[in-house]
């Protein structure tokens, strides 16, 4: 079975104060970074995470893994915190990284965090 990828999914429809109305908005210069930047995992941007009030936002997600809602980051310098956290989301069987191990930005950005979907047997089909 090959090996699960992570995905970070970006808002890109993030805007913070002082963005310029005819350049990209913050979350779409975070996502372009990212994706500059990233090796060996998906980066997806997104047009709405809903959490306008706490922008930038992402989110990290993995198959049977918990998945993670992060928000307040910096859109030019939370790349390299982002990359950092995401190493440590991968060296665990479940997602869960302890709270010391997480970057100073994840711990008081974390906005939520949803547990794995189970894999559910077929509904079976209604007798006709």
């Amino acid at each position: 079975m090959p090996e699960a990828i992570t995905t970070l999914y970006v808002c890109t429809t993030c805007k913070r104060e002082g963005d310029d109305p005819e350049g990209p908005r913050a979350g779409a210069r975070l996502h372009a970074e990212l994706a500059r930047r990233a090796e060996g995992l998906r980066v997806e941007p997104v047009e709405c995470l809903s959490v306008c009030k706490r922008p930038c936002t992402v989110a990290v997600a993995s198959p049977n893994r918990w998945t993670y809602v992060y928000g307040d980051l910096d859109a030019e310098a939370a790349a390299t915190t982002i990359l950092d956290g995401l190493k440590a989301y991968d060296g665990t069987p479940d997602g869960i990284v302890p709270w010391r191990e997480r970057p100073k930005e994840f711990r008081s950005g974390v906005i939520a965090r949803i547990p794995p979907f189970p894999l559910l047997p077929p509904i079976p089909e209604a007798a006709e």
